[in-house]
């Protein structure tokens, strides 16, 4: 019997306006305090603390950065940061293109400029940067000793494949580099993953085997972790390379996929 569920959430848990349906909420109560019901993203975790409240679950731990960042009672359990020699090396690289790169370290989210892109992901997160130059941060962060946990390209096609040309060169060892869309590029450590993540967070606090999880997900960083459950669920918008992988396919994220599959295999 499953005893744990992980859910990705943008393409896969949310609906059309981008918020939690009622369906939704109403299932994660159900299961509250039964099977614990945890939110595991790209996102940064101040986007995803909105979402767990309307659900009841501020007590649970939160996988932010595609696995970078596992928080549990708030607190980093585990944290995978890109060092802040490859920032400045990719900031350098960007001089003269200037495409946007938003900067994020836990709960801090720095843009460069508020512009078409830093507007969109404010509306996509419900969160507000602070504005401060790339090379500010730079400086402020390795006064920290901090790295970045994302870095998040965005622009021009052509310039977003420069870009993702010049780290594949470089530091292929270092980055894992996703690709969500031809003007996004999402900038990761390469020994993280959800998975990874996930396995961190069933040995050390959940004490449960990965044949008792269950995960939801739509996209190529979701990839590894639906296969690697014990009950991987693609919603039916998920991209065709993940919907060949996936234990099982659900109906499409806008339409309560996930809830409904919670509902029919858990029979609540």
């Amino acid at each position: 019997m499953f005893k744990i569920i992980f859910s990705d959430i943008d393409g896969t848990l949310l609906n059309a306006d981008r918020e939690l349906s009622d369906y939704t909420i109403e299932t994660v109560k159900k299961i509250n305090g039964q099977i614990p019901f945890i939110l595991i993203s790209s996102r940064m975790p101040a986007a995803m603390r909105h979402l767990q409240e309307k659900m009841n679950i501020t007590h649970l731990p939160l996988i932010s950065y595609n696995g970078g960042l596992i928080l549990v009672n708030d607190k980093p359990v585990s944290s995978t940061e890109i060092p802040v020699r490859i920032l400045e090396e990719l900031h350098n690289f960007n001089k003269q293109d200037d495409v946007h790169l938003s900067l994020f370290h836990n709960d801090e989210w720095y843009v460069p400029r508020d512009d078409f892109w830093t507007q969109r992901e404010i509306n996509n997160t419900k969160v507000h940067p602070e504005f401060k130059s790339n090379e500010e941060v730079i400086n402020k962060w390795q006064g920290e000793d901090k790295g970045a946990h994302k870095i998040m390209a965005m622009g021009k096609e052509e310039k977003i494949d420069a870009i993702k040309d010049f780290l594949e060169g470089n530091f292929e060892e270092d980055l894992h580099l996703y690709r969500s869309k031809p003007s996004y590029l999402e900038i990761a450590p390469r020994s993280i993953s959800k998975l990874t993540a996930i396995e961190h967070l069933l040995e050390n606090h959940f004490k449960l085997p990965l044949s008792q999880s269950m995960a939801f997900g739509d996209n190529y960083n979701d990839i590894e972790m639906l296969k690697g459950v014990g009950m991987g669920i693609a919603v039916g918008n998920a991209k065709p390379e993940v919907l060949e992988i996936a234990h099982m396919v659900t109906t499409p994220g806008k339409e309560d996929g996930v809830a409904k599959s919670i509902t029919e295999i858990l029979k609540i």
